[in-house]
């Protein structure tokens, strides 16, 4: 379903460019320019191949720095903004990025040029720290036993190693549901390397003040932190009233900001998911700008 098939002309903001899909598709319908957003030194390399299109602007950066790259580019208000959250399939494809648990690659994780890496967390931090960050992140009910058997194998040169110590600290029986076991470590350690879910509510934020009335906030996302920080900006955001409960009328006179497109999250067609077996556990949510 395209989310910005009523939007005929305007700003949009891919904001995750990425190796650059969504841009391109956006891109072959006239009228839209788009504003594309990655802190990653691929992405920007992919963002070569369209700077002869006048209509695209690329921007190196951090889509929780939403509102400054705008500033910078003159771009007060916006028709459309797309977030595609997580890692992409190019990230996970290349070992040397350090975020795939199947092969042997160096202890980074970082999307862009951040100062903190997987390595120093894995190596560095306290065991409590540690334990706190993959049950938060990750989920992960045996956190606490990761947490020691990581320390106890101190130093971690690479993500075999480290991915061999989580599967060895999850019991036998476990280890045989839930896809790798190493999974969930993985994406606590991405989420606090990166700081994730504080680039997204930063950006969710922005963007729905920068939405022209008739603009649409598009979010993809790929697991329940995520997508539980979206519905709740969304639900806040569409609100009528914030009356304390027990009044017996509204007397706020709250505006709505938004209303939401999209009453439950959507997922992937069987065809998607046959396409792209990552697409699986996408969500995504739809809200459009009232006017003021």
């Amino acid at each position: 379903m395209n989310m910005f098939s009523d939007i005929k002309s305007g700003v949009i903001v891919d904001a995750t460019f990425g190796g650059g899909g969504h841009t391109r598709r956006m891109l072959d319908r006239n009228g839209l320019t788009v504003v594309a957003i990655d802190r990653d030194a691929d992405a920007a390399a992919n963002a070569a191949e369209l700077a002869s299109d006048e209509r695209f602007v690329f921007v190196r950066g951090s889509f929780g720095n939403l509102d400054q790259l705008l500033d910078a580019e003159g771009v007060q208000s916006i028709d459309g903004v797309l977030f595609d959250l997580g890692v992409s399939s190019h990230q996970l494809d290349q070992p040397m990025r350090g975020f795939s648990y199947r092969h042997p690659g160096p202890l980074d994780m970082r999307m862009g040029d951040g100062p903190l890496t997987a390595s120093e967390i894995v190596n560095e931090w306290a065991e409590s720290d540690l334990a706190s960050v993959i049950s938060r992140y990750g989920e992960e009910r045996f956190a606490r036993r990761i947490a020691r058997a990581i320390l106890a194998a101190r130093p971690i040169a690479d993500t075999a190693a480290l991915a061999a110590i989580v599967r060895e600290a999850i019991p036998a029986a476990t280890r045989q549901t839930g896809g790798h076991p190493a999974r969930r470590t993985f994406q606590a350690l991405r989420i606090a390397v990166n700081d994730e879910l504080g680039e997204l509510e930063r950006g969710l934020d922005a963007a729905l003040d920068r939405l022209s009335p008739g603009g649409r906030c598009v979010v993809i996302s790929y697991h329940s932190l995520e997508d539980r920080i979206v519905k709740q900006k969304f639900v806040a955001a569409a609100r009528t009233c914030v009356c304390p409960p027990g009044l017996p009328i509204c007397v706020c006179e709250t505006v709505p900001q938004v209303t939401i497109v999209t009453k439950k999250a959507l997922g992937p067609s069987e065809a998607e998911v046959i396409r792209n077996p990552r697409a699986r556990s996408a969500k995504l949510r739809c809200c459009e700008k009232v006017a003021a």
